[in-house]
């Protein structure tokens, strides 16, 4: 049985399922852990609790619904000398991310070009299923691509030195090996560089209409009423080969070093073992040409400023990534987790989870040190988003971590038969909202009702105190692939 710990904690005591070596926890109101409940999120919580060195709690945010091995939402740290790493806990889309830029712009002075703003980005920067992008770089440049990731773009023209320092990990986690990517998931990345995808990801134009932190917003570069753009795509199909080719690998692996596990969808390797490096090395590869990736968006996105509005001067608030597995040094708090405590370095699985480091933390730059990392919470299409801060209490309770959106509701297959492309086009209309899609399907897919409320997620992580509200975000354009 689940245990209420409070209004905004769940509990899944170990005694839950038979193999479980830690808790789960569930972060939800009463509403939300009802609706956790109706598919397997709250089993695969506890499936991934019976991973081999698996340390702490196994988590998931409010946002969390089923996914493949580990649900979407979920966190969880492993101990890197006994402990595993699956490619099913950082899911298909590696570093599928979200980064935000700040205008020099106003929503009174951006309305009247708004319509041209919206259609010279859909002419600039390539989105829907498989669409190539403006640029195809070769063989041994996309290698450079795969370690380099978003210092890569800005070395050939795609940004500036000031644009590395608000992107996680610098836009370029280390230890990307490019051999170890396969020869058909660079066939599928190399003509996909500077594309936003389909499904999910989106460009917004944005309206700050909240501030709850005047300071930390203020720090971040916004203001009410502000000109935003939020931004959401990840590795493509390069990204989706090399999850594809490790599931294999991994499934083998686990024959060799005698792993058994309660679903194959968590097919794993210990980390120090040839495999489990060599999938941390592909999958840092992968997230590098997501960092590269949304930074040739940021420069076009730029240019189309440029153009219409007169000015293409966009900072980069922050980017996150929200699928990846990452080495980090956590302390870990015995009266919290009932174990031992002390720093330890970990590796933590973040999958449809962001990373929210607090204040003074090391791995932040100088400008945030003294507020805290932002973290981007996108909503559904026609909603609103949100810019929150890390806090004190992520780092003690969820290795850092939040969430990272609003959370499918419904499948897409659902979503397409309970409304037509003319009447969401309709909805968004009647909310003031542009829209430009590369299909009609695409967009029904992704219908507001299609997930859960993002505010009432955003109350949970705020009330929880895993991470604080800075900001609300409105959309009045919209493009989808």
């Amino acid at each position: 049985m689940i245990q209420k710990i409070d209004d905004y904690r769940f509990l899944i005591p170990k005694s839950y399922k038979t193999g479980m070596r830690i808790d789960g926890l569930i972060y939800a109101d009463e509403e939300m852990i009802k609706h956790i409940e109706k598919d397997q999120t709250k089993e695969q919580v506890a499936n991934v609790a019976t991973l081999p060195g698996m340390i702490g709690r196994s988590l998931a945010m409010p946002d969390a619904h089923q996914g493949y091995g580990f649900c979407i939402g979920g966190v969880a740290a492993a101990d890197i000398e006994e402990g595993v790493v699956s490619a099913g806990g950082v899911g298909f889309d590696i570093n599928c991310g979200v980064r935000l830029l700040s205008s020099p712009f106003m929503e009174n002075e951006v309305r009247p070009k708004l319509e041209q703003l919206l259609n010279q980005l859909f002419r600039d920067i390539p989105c829907g299923t498989g669409r190539s992008g403006l640029l195809e770089v070769t063989k041994a440049e996309l290698d450079n691509v795969l370690i380099d990731g978003a210092s890569w773009a800005v070395r050939n023209g795609y940004g500036n030195e000031e644009d590395l320092k608000h992107i996680e990990e610098y836009g370029k986690i280390p230890g990307a090996d490019p051999s170890l990517v396969s020869s058909r998931a660079k066939e599928r990345g190399h003509d996909q560089l500077g594309t936003l995808g389909s499904g999910n990801h989106f460009l917004e134009i944005q309206v700050v209409s909240e501030v709850y932190d005047e300071e930390t917003a203020k720090n971040f570069g916004m203001r009410k009423n502000q000109i935003v753009v939020l931004i959401h795509s990840g590795s493509r199909g390069l990204g989706h080969q090399v999850c594809t080719d490790y599931l294999d690998i991994m499934q083998e692996g686990m024959k060799k070093y005698g792993i058994k596990v309660v679903d194959r969808q968590l097919a794993c390797v210990p980390i120090k073992s040839k495999e489990g490096k060599d999938y941390l090395a592909a999958m840092a590869a992968a997230a590098n040409f997501a960092f590269a990736n949304r930074q040739m968006i940021t420069h076009w996105t730029r240019e189309a400023f440029q153009r219409i509005m007169g000015n293409g001067d966009l900072k980069i608030v922050y980017d996150v990534c929200h699928n990846i597995a990452k080495f980090e040094e956590h302390d870990i708090d015995p009266e919290i987790f009932g174990t031992d405590g002390g720093k330890k370095k970990v590796l933590v699985h973040r999958k449809g989870a962001t990373r929210a480091f607090p204040k003074g933390h090391k791995a932040l730059p100088e400008e945030l040190q003294k507020f805290g990392q932002p973290v981007l919470i996108p909503g559904s299409m026609g909603t609103c988003s949100y810019v929150l801060v890390g806090t004190e209490q992520a780092m003690k309770e969820t290795f850092g971590s939040s969430c990272h959106g609003a959370g499918r509701a419904m499948s897409r297959a659902q979503a397409k038969r309970e409304t037509s492309a003319e009447k969401l086009l309709q909805q968004m209309k009647s909310q003031n909202i542009l829209v430009r899609a590369q299909t009609k399907s695409g967009l029904t897919e992704e219908k507001p009702d299609a997930y859960k409320n993002v505010s009432e997620v955003v109350e949970v992580v705020h009330n929880a105190g895993i991470a604080k509200k800075v900001a609300k975000m409105t959309p009045i354009a919209v493009m989808k692939g």
